[in-house]
């Protein structure tokens, strides 16, 4: 299957271009060996079981054998073999050069390693594929563009709805996206993720033995809460209806799954505008793709043309993703915003230079104006905040954008960016 360029890459080549070594991260089926692959020289790969034995052994007795080679150097599944990290990072530090090691592993298994790798050895975040990266948005509305000011000149998605309903309920895992598969084949990807995660990787990912049925409820319930405010206890007790287990077993398992990166909550947004018994600050619930909450459930597209406002959370978590993978380049960080008025902020990014983009995610065209609203109100509050301080102490919002499943994209006479999820691209 040919390679489709990810949002990362860019990244990936200045950390090579930076630094010793990179170590990429990300749920398991994201696309990291595929990635790393076009961009070493040559490869160790420890679950080639025809040279299994002598990796697994010269990592053991002598590992900077295995750092003879071309650079820069991939060592996949580099967690089979833990002495590999120690070898690389001392070779970094006597030779001083650059782009010489990368690695990339199951996130099914973490392992503890004598050295950290700080400054000779960067750590890169991969998601699965966004829209644009899976060809489903056109990308005609740039992040990056918006952010720095440029005009939109009013234009239409060339994407059919069915288009989205299909992308979010299969994901954006590259090997769903095979031309090869049909659209319900293509779903079976997530499916088995799914099932992969609750019965073999929420144990192996530590050691630990932890009930498959019990990972399923939890998982599902979390896709039942998906992109709401539910709180911890809400879905501890919605589990605890079918397993009895203890809060401090549903915490393990929950921290358990957010090491494998499947859980991915969005933290509240608590400026100084409102009193802080007014503000929210329970963590939006999600998950890295909305795709793991539609296999979760037994749901297909065709479900949804009669539940919309199902999914319409999972709309809201697609585009949560998309912009987490947009923003990557920018240091982006999400958040929410919502106060006990109900006044709301869908997601907030922050991005690493202190600009910031209020963002109201809205499914139906028919709900652009109430989440224009929503978004002026908040800049309002900003402003006589600061006004009532007599200075400039919280940032006006640089951008101020209602993300849809709708057609037109646009820019309204109050300063608010109408996007389609499908034009949006970093």
């Amino acid at each position: 299957m040919e390679y489709k360029k990810r949002i990362t890459d860019e990244a990936f080549d200045q950390k090579l271009r930076v630094f010793g070594g990179v170590l990429i991260i990300g749920p398991k089926g994201c696309g990291k060996t595929t990635s790393a692959k076009k961009k070493a020289k040559s490869i160790v790969e420890f679950q080639d079981e025809d040279k299994r034995d002598f990796y697994l052994t010269t990592a053991e007795t002598v590992p900077s054998r295995l750092l003879i080679g071309e650079n820069p150097r991939l060592f996949d599944e580099w967690q089979d073999a833990p002495k590999i990290w120690g070898a690389a990072r001392k070779s970094i530090d006597d030779s001083q050069k650059k782009g010489l090691y990368i690695f990339t592993g199951s996130s099914s298994s973490s392992v503890e390693t004598s050295h950290t790798g700080t400054l000779r050895i960067s750590t890169l975040r991969m998601d699965p594929m966004s829209l644009y990266e899976s060809g489903e948005s056109g990308g005609e509305v740039s992040l990056k563009e918006l952010f720095a000011g440029k005009e939109l000149t009013p234009l239409s998605s060339s994407f059919a709805f069915d288009d989205l309903l299909q992308a979010a309920c299969r994901g954006g895992w590259p090997a769903s996206l095979d031309p090869s598969l049909g659209k319900d084949d293509s779903l079976l990807v997530a499916k088995d993720l799914f099932y992969q995660t609750c019965h073999v990787d929420i144990s192996k990912i530590d050691g630990v033995k932890r009930n498959p049925v019990t990972a399923e409820r939890i998982l599902k319930s979390y896709s039942r809460n998906i992109a709401t405010l539910a709180k911890s206890k809400t879905i501890y007790d919605d589990v605890n209806n079918e397993s009895s287990i203890s809060e401090t077993t549903f915490n393990d398992y929950l921290g358990a799954l957010r090491k494998l990166y499947i859980i991915e909550d969005v933290e509240a947004w608590t400026p100084a505008i409102r009193s802080r018994e007014l503000m929210r600050n329970t963590p939006k619930r999600n998950l890295v793709d909305p795709s793991i909450a539609v296999a979760s459930l037994g749901l297909s597209p065709s479900y949804f043309n009669e539940d919309l406002k199902t999914f319409g959370f999972l709309f809201e978590s697609l585009c949560l993703r998309d912009l987490r993978i947009y923003s990557s380049s920018l240091d982006g960080k999400l958040s929410y915003y919502h106060d006990r008025y109900g006044l709301e902020a869908d997601a907030v990014l922050h991005l690493g230079d202190g600009r910031y983009a209020l963002i109201e995610f809205k499914l139906g065209e028919g709900q652009i104006e109430e989440g224009a609203r929503h978004l002026n109100e908040i800049e309002a509050l900003i402003k006589k905040a600061n006004e009532r301080e007599g200075r400039i102490r919280l940032r006006m919002p640089d951008l101020k954008v209602v993300i849809t499943g709708g057609s037109i994209a646009f820019k309204r006479e109050d300063g608010v960016y109408v996007v389609p999820i499908t034009c949006l691209k970093d």
